[in-house]
């Protein structure tokens, strides 16, 4: 998690990268989520070699007061753009709808991160508003309101 979250270019769109310090409290964090819904960022690896490429899952959020599940992704620079986010996001997905009952779910976005953007779109989601964080930083909010089969 520490070669991810402070990576710079994987962080580009984040205030900045993570130390290590902070890489463990969100660590902390993401064991938290599992333990009170169960579900958080999973670690993505190869399946043919079990290596470490990224994460991707579950989260909830808060967006203009309104809590949202959220599906997050990331992938080591070396892992982007072969569509690991894409098949990653899309079972994020119907897992939200199959094993949650979740008919909703978001992805909030750097409006600059025209990757991400792209991703979101192949899922199907669809922007449903722009705002800003908590601490002023711009977002988009894409999002579906039924999970595709």
């Amino acid at each position: 998690m520490e070669e991810l979250l402070g990576d710079p270019e994987v962080m580009r769109y984040y205030p900045r990268p993570k130390s290590r310090d902070e890489v463990s409290r969100w660590i902390d964090s993401t064991l938290r989520s599992y333990d009170e819904h169960g579900h958080a960022l999973w670690v993505l690896e190869l399946i043919d070699t079990g290596e470490f490429i990224g994460d991707c899952g579950l989260t909830w959020q808060n967006v203009d007061g309104n809590r949202m599940l959220e599906v997050g992704y990331r992938l080591l620079p070396r892992f982007q753009g072969v569509g690991y986010a894409t098949e990653a996001a899309a079972a994020c997905l119907r897992f939200a709808h199959e094993k949650l009952g979740e008919d909703h779910v978001v992805a909030i976005i750097n409006p600059d991160n025209w990757a991400s953007r792209a991703l979101a779109e192949r899922l199907g989601m669809r922007v449903e508003q722009e705002t800003t964080t908590a601490d002023g930083r711009p977002i988009v909010v894409y999002g579906m309101r039924a999970i595709p089969d």
